[in-house]
């Protein structure tokens, strides 16, 4: 009799997930190609991006729209 392993993701790649979406939409490019980067990792806290994609701004986009920098992605592993 084999065992099924349920794998889950944890918040960090619930998040990486929606910032590739984001991103996707914002640049109107195909998001395939970034789903199929992700390097996965499985923790104590279910499964994670080791990779997730960033979005960069730049300042007058930052000034326009009052942001102050701010991390999207948390804490990510060493």
């Amino acid at each position: 009799m084999t065992q099924d392993k349920n794998m889950f993701m944890n918040d960090q790649a619930v998040g990486a997930i929606m910032l590739a979406l984001q991103k996707s939409l914002m640049e109107q490019s195909d998001i395939v190609p970034t789903l199929k980067e992700f390097k996965f990792r499985f923790s104590k806290d279910g499964l994670m991006i080791m990779n997730p994609p960033i979005i960069k701004f730049d300042e007058d986009f930052e000034e326009k729209n009052n942001i102050d920098g701010f991390d999207v992605a948390g804490n990510q592993p060493e």
